[in-house]
């Protein structure tokens, strides 16, 4: 009975996010995109940032809800993952050169702080890339062992 009292609010909830990024897609689309310097697609924009915040958050706080009135020993699992993320980032962090872009031309440079956070974005997706692909080797070679009775 509860899971339809949920399933009832999600479906409101979603209802309403679709009307409004509707609007605000319509909206757009009759003051035109470039003009009054691009608003539109300005607002268009923050509104994907909130409707994204808005997803990461729910699914962050359901999943949480979800794992402490399941299984609340989970959290400790999830806190690990949390800190082992954290770990990775400040790694990143420290390997992050910041060195100036090559061949950049734009008008403003970036400034170092944005070419350190850039490199460290950069440093992780290389080792979250690198360990998936090691990831996928060491499993079909796990299972190829296993199997091979």
């Amino acid at each position: 009975m509860e899971n339809q009292k949920y399933a009832k609010i999600f479906k409101i909830v979603l209802w309403v996010l679709m009307i409004l990024s509707v609007c605000v897609l319509v909206w757009g689309f009759f003051t035109g995109f470039e003009a009054n310097d691009g608003a539109a697609t300005n607002v268009l924009l923050y509104w994907a940032y909130i409707v994204l915040g808005l997803a990461i958050l729910a699914v962050v706080c359901l999943g949480l809800y979800i794992t402490a009135t399941t299984n609340p020993k989970g959290l400790i699992k999830i806190g690990i993952a949390v800190a082992g993320v954290a770990i990775l980032f400040g790694i990143c962090y420290l390997l992050a050169s910041g060195s100036p872009a090559v061949g950049y031309s734009g008008a403003t440079p970036p400034s170092a702080s944005e070419l350190k956070m850039t490199d460290t974005i950069l440093n992780m997706a290389y080792i979250v890339g690198g360990a998936a692909i090691l990831s996928i080797i060491a499993g079909e070679i796990l299972m190829t062992i296993r199997n091979k009775k």
